[in-house]
């Protein structure tokens, strides 16, 4: 058992050493004053901080750890850190570093590196021989792929789908946060079941237009008004109707995301003995383009990350997205057609592959949570690599 504690101590200890005392504790202590569950913003920060975390309360631990997937695998990747480390020079131990740093700095996070990482991984299970070539030579591809004589570039990316929302999430955590006091000290006065709806035709452009948008909530509630239209905001306060929303319980979030869909943000407040409810629904004029973000993203990365010179393949690590978004977004096959369309673009030459992935996969999630075998992987055909038998496992299509 002590050796179960030595063993998980070691490998966080030795990733968490490669940052440094400092920095970690910095960082510790940043998240521990932010990621607070009382607040949207602050549970926000804990699920986007997620992996630190992990290693934090991993590294800490005195007893043996009963690890859960999620667990095993980030020591794992942690463990694969150390191992690169050690076998690098100076300078490119340097880069590994400065790029474990950037990810512990202001509302980034770990994932850039970890998606490294677990790319390399992959790679080395399906046969290739994988150069951190970023890391050594400084090339603007990360990895550097052989097998069987021929070889491929891989860019690592990482791309958040607010991007591709008009809506951010993280707008509407700070929405919620603002707006709560009012909301609570309202439901005690009104008690009921309450759903306030609204339609954002162009979504929330800045802060000043957040602002404006709680003050007209805030002014609505006091005002007793059913509604409140404006070009920027559609709001509308009914009676909650939705069945079987008697309680906010078990349920009550999957039964409104199905009457909202994917796109919407839900937010439901309770009173103290959940007698009452308010629920609140928002939505863009437009649904979201998660995946217009994403080819977007392939596109910049075209010609400016991959020399064209081999076969080069793009893997998207697509943060920011919750689980009922992405099976969504692989369902209806909305990444698929939108990366299949840019495959037929001239701009698109130098990519023989794309895939993207996300926390779901990196953290073990079963289908259809996840997607199946770890990701989503698309093949050019046009390109003159995409039938070479030798690169095959990194470039044929899981679809």
């Amino acid at each position: 058992m002590l050796r179960a504690v030595d063993d998980t101590n070691d490998a966080c200890r030795g990733f968490l050493a490669l940052a440094g005392e400092r920095p970690w504790q910095r960082r510790m202590a940043d998240l521990a004053a932010r990621a607070t569950p009382q607040s949207w913003h602050g549970r926000a920060t804990q699920q986007r901080h997620a992996l630190e975390l992990i290693l934090a309360r991993l590294a800490g631990q005195r007893q043996a750890p009963r690890l859960g997937r999620a667990e095993r695998i980030v020591l794992a990747l942690a463990r694969e850190a150390v191992a690169l480390a050690d076998t690098l020079p100076r300078d490119s131990r340097d880069r590994l570093r400065e790029r474990l740093l950037q990810g512990l700095t202001g509302e980034a996070t770990l994932i850039p590196l970890f998606h490294l990482l677990r790319e390399a991984s992959r790679q080395r299970e399906r046969g290739f021989t994988v150069r951190f070539t970023g890391l050594t030579e400084n090339t603007p591809y990360d990895l550097l792929l052989e097998r069987q004589g021929e070889q491929a570039e891989l860019v690592c990316e990482a791309l958040s789908a607010e991007e591709g929302r008009l809506v951010p999430r993280g707008d509407w955590c700070r929405l919620m946060d603002g707006i709560n006091p009012d909301l609570q000290t309202w439901l005690a006065a009104h008690p009921g079941r309450y759903l306030l709806k609204m339609t954002l035709p162009e979504g929330i452009q800045g802060p000043e237009q957040l602002a404006e948008l709680q003050q007209r909530i805030s002014a609505m509630l006091a005002d007793r008004k059913r509604q409140d239209a404006s070009a920027a905001a559609i709001l509308k306060l009914d009676p909650l109707m939705l069945a079987g929303a008697q309680a906010a319980g078990q349920g009550l979030p999957e039964r409104l995301r199905s009457q909202f869909g994917p796109d919407a943000h839900l937010a439901v407040t309770a009173d103290s003995n959940g007698a009452s409810l308010f629920v609140m629904a928002a939505r863009a004029g437009r649904e979201n383009a998660v995946a217009g973000a994403i080819v977007r993203r392939l596109d910049a990365i075209a010609e400016s990350r991959l020399s064209g010179t081999r076969a080069g393949i793009v893997s998207v690590f697509l943060e920011d997205v919750e689980r009922p978004e992405w099976r969504g977004l692989r369902e209806t096959l909305e990444v698929e057609g939108a990366v299949r369309r840019f495959f037929t673009t001239p701009r698109a030459a130098h990519i023989a592959a794309a895939g993207c992935t996300t926390r779901m996969e990196m953290f073990g999630m079963a289908p259809p949570d996840a997607a199946e075998q770890g990701e989503l992987r698309f093949r050019n055909q046009a390109h003159p690599a995409a039938r070479l038998a030798a690169l095959q496992p990194a470039l044929v299509s899981l679809c």
